[in-house]
């Protein structure tokens, strides 16, 4: 009977060492995640996001899978620009894309526009219709381009996001999350094609005929908020009214995703100034102090130059600033040869214990060995 005891508590310490070490690692999430604000929010879910860092702001139910309406056509959108095919190609609409309903572009059968325009018509005025022509046209049929569309998540990293239609029409199997979508359309407006249509306020497109549409676009925060720079809005009665904005200030670039939330816009626009006021994007690689010169031993010169390749900037609250510590592990000294571009040493960068970004510190310059060999070869290839 003891011996049991003694085996049950056993496997009670066991148990409990397991669930701390599983919380402890928990914590070593990203701190982009990890340290994302809960704030007050009307809607089912938000996420804000900073795109180039993809760091989270703040969040509600942002892994909760939902209903995105056509939000989901900014993933229709990069999945055509990235696709291959020529924006400027005229091709021909099939009645397949002809009176689907919801927003529409109009259509007609027979009719001839490029796909460059027709992705204005799906962006500005969100054509359910225009959305069925550039997935036929671009894989030939929309179910091959809906296929087209899910590879494509899965490829930028949006792992609770599926989609059945282009357009974002109610279906039990076509959702996405809050954070998935900002991370997709952080991902987008890195493309410039992209960027320019979901940025413009109203365009015109003109079919081979000579028939004119023009387009205005939808997202009222485009002609209100400084910098706003997109990008989609989206209704259905699965969705609610759904809003997914970017703005650009200062070198900062905020995503703002609002999902089933009645007063979408006035919502975005109060997320996205909260998060302006607070954050900075700063470049850490400023903060570096490491020595810009090592000493190499028995070189022809005395030292050689290193330094880093690139930079890193972090969006901060200017509390946070007094967090982050840059740790560098170089060598005193080198011994020659020593090559151009070579790997010394590494610098890391972290806010209180959570690394945020590393990179190798490299050689600028060569440094050859002083050796009378090296000078007899250097006389001979003189010579």
């Amino acid at each position: 009977m003891k011996k049991m005891k003694l085996t049950n508590l056993i496997c009670l310490l066991f148990a409990l060492l397991f669930l701390i070490s599983s919380l402890a690692g928990g914590l070593k999430l990203a701190f982009t995640r990890a340290n994302a604000e809960y704030v007050e929010f009307t809607g089912k879910a938000m996420c804000v996001m900073e795109a180039s860092s993809k760091r989270v702001f703040y969040t509600k139910n942002e892994n909760t899978p939902l209903a995105m309406a056509s939000t989901t056509k900014i993933m229709t959108a990069i999945t055509a620009i990235e696709s291959g095919k020529d924006l400027d190609k005229i091709f021909t609409i099939s009645p397949k894309a002809v009176g689907v309903s919801g927003t529409s572009l109009y259509l007609r059968k027979g009719e001839r526009f490029c796909l460059r325009d027709l992705l204005y018509g799906l962006m500005l005025i969100s054509g359910n219709d225009a959305s069925v022509a550039i997935g036929e046209f671009v894989a030939g049929s929309v179910k091959d381009f809906v296929e087209m569309m899910n590879e494509k998540a899965s490829e930028i990293g949006a792992k609770n996001t599926h989609f059945d239609n282009t357009h974002g029409l109610d279906s039990k199997t076509h959702y996405t999350t809050a954070y998935d979508l900002a991370f997709i359309t952080s991902y987008a407006m890195q493309n410039q094609t992209f960027r320019d249509i979901v940025s413009t306020k109203t365009y015109k497109i003109t079919n081979e005929d000579g028939k004119t549409r023009y387009l205005r676009n939808k997202n009222k925060l485009l002609f209100s908020m400084d910098g706003c720079n997109g990008v989609k809005t989206g209704f259905t009665d699965d969705a609610g009214r759904c809003l997914v904005t970017s703005c650009e200030r200062d070198g900062m670039d905020i995503v703002c995703v609002v999902l089933n939330s009645g007063p979408m816009f006035e919502e975005s626009q109060r997320l996205i100034e909260k998060a302006f006021s607070e954050y900075n994007l700063i470049d850490l690689t400023s903060f570096y102090t490491f020595p810009s010169t090592i000493k190499v031993e028995e070189g022809e010169e005395e030292q050689v130059e290193v330094g880093t390749l690139g930079r890193f900037f972090y969006p901060l609250k200017n509390s946070e600033l007094k967090k982050i510590k840059i740790t560098y592990n170089v060598p005193q000294t080198l011994d020659a040869p020593v090559s151009k571009g070579e790997a010394i040493g590494e610098v890391q960068i972290f806010i209180d214990n959570d690394l945020l970004f590393s990179e190798k510190i490299y050689t600028i310059s060569q440094v050859r060995r002083n050796s009378i060999w090296q000078k007899l070869k250097d006389l001979i290839e003189q010579w």
